[in-house]
């Protein structure tokens, strides 16, 4: 074995068992959101206090998880996985390889009584549809992809839809493009559907085992931080442990509060760069870096994130949240102040002299751009001084 052999034989090993634990990973998250809507079938149907709780049943156990500190297990999150359970019953003869003793012993018996080539549904009044194979799908196709799926009533377009995500090994964010733009109802219009189907895999982008590391819901999963795992490019990161502290020092005011915060707004997961709490403007103040030029969707982002603190964070003495957008790249800087929902000119007359200027983000910019590039990360908050 030459040196370049070794190299190249530790690199392959490294990929492959790296592959392999992130498949493991996906399939456990996966498995654990079936066996959740399993319980929760269950019990609806045999619980023996059912009564007592009735519709707040899904409050009460979201709140009671939540406790215990089991993730992702919100009131919309468990409805998610009851409906998850009920689309994908067949995921039982997966679930009955790995994790036989999770299962309820109805649910055990049911399905050793009906034989290995029949699946038990949730009601005998739901017929089967018709779908993968459950080690498939659960082997290739993350849970969120899932999740994309189950949102799909119709049985035939479900099954398009899956056969479509793994034939191209598509990635969650392709699947949603591709349902957005009403690839099946297109294919089935068309004529030539295999070309379709050719043009529509061509410009696919694809799955990949650092999309999957990188899904929401795994790196609650394995109690991981957002920063963990939500990382971007080296240059935007050393970028935002500068400016945290920049902010820190030069705008007196600022309380830390979060870095990559989470949010969720309409089922679609988001994360805020920074997120500080004001302590003169009584505010919350939310900074979006982005690592290129100006562009109007990373204003509508930016805007989203300080609607949601409006109508979520605010409590009694709270000022609307404010937005910083930065935007930079070599030779270029821009810095835009969304001032969403503020109407109150005193207020944004005391945001104008407590907030850093324009013309001093602007030279932040430039100062952490020029000592980043030239290969110096030193000492955080640097540049800005």
């Amino acid at each position: 074995m030459s040196f370049d052999e070794l190299v190249a034989a530790i690199g392959q090993a490294h990929a492959t068992l790296a592959a392999q634990a992130t498949k493991a990973v996906n399939i456990s998250l996966t498995l654990r959101n079936w066996f959740i809507g399993l319980y929760i079938a269950e019990y609806e149907l045999r619980g023996a206090d059912r009564a007592a709780y009735g519709e707040r049943l899904f409050s009460e156990l979201a709140n009671a998880l939540q406790r215990q500190g089991v993730s992702n297990t919100g009131r919309r999150q468990l409805y998610a996985y009851l409906a998850f359970y009920r689309c994908y019953p067949q995921i039982v003869r997966t679930a009955s390889a790995q994790s036989a003793p999770l299962l309820p012993p109805h649910a055990l018996a049911a399905m050793q009584a009906m034989g290995s080539d029949k699946v038990p549904t949730p009601s005998a009044q739901t017929p089967l549809p018709t779908s993968v194979d459950a080690n498939l799908l659960i082997s290739r196709l993350s849970y969120s992809h899932l999740e994309q799926l189950v949102e799909v009533s119709d049985p035939t377009k479900r099954l398009f839809y899956e056969v479509e995500a793994l034939r191209g090994n598509w990635s969650v964010r392709e699947l949603k493009r591709q349902m957005a733009t009403q690839y099946y109802e297109r294919s089935s219009l068309s004529t030539d559907k295999a070309a379709l189907a050719t043009l529509a895999h061509q410009s696919a982008q694809q799955q990949s085992p650092l999309h999957i590391v990188r899904d929401p819901y795994v790196f609650e999963f394995l109690g991981l931080r957002a920063q963990d795992v939500m990382t971007e490019r080296t240059l935007e990161n050393a970028l935002l442990d500068k400016l945290q502290q920049f902010l820190m020092e030069l705008g007196h005011g600022f309380c830390f509060e979060a870095r990559q915060k989470r949010v969720l707004i309409g089922g679609e997961h988001g994360f805020i760069d920074l997120v500080f709490y004001h302590r003169i403007l009584k505010c919350h103040v939310l900074v979006e870096l982005k690592n290129d030029a100006f562009r109007h969707e990373h204003l509508g982002q930016l805007n989203a994130y300080v609607s949601y603190y409006q109508q979520h964070q605010m409590t009694a003495g709270d000022q609307p949240p404010i937005g910083i957008l930065l935007c930079t790249q070599k030779n270029h800087e821009m810095v835009q102040f969304a001032l969403a929902g503020m109407n109150n000119n005193l207020f944004v007359s005391r945001y104008q002299l407590e907030l850093p200027a324009t013309d001093a983000m602007e030279d932040f910019l430039r100062r952490a751009m020029a000592e980043l590039e030239g290969g110096d990360t030193g000492q955080a908050g640097r540049a800005g001084v």
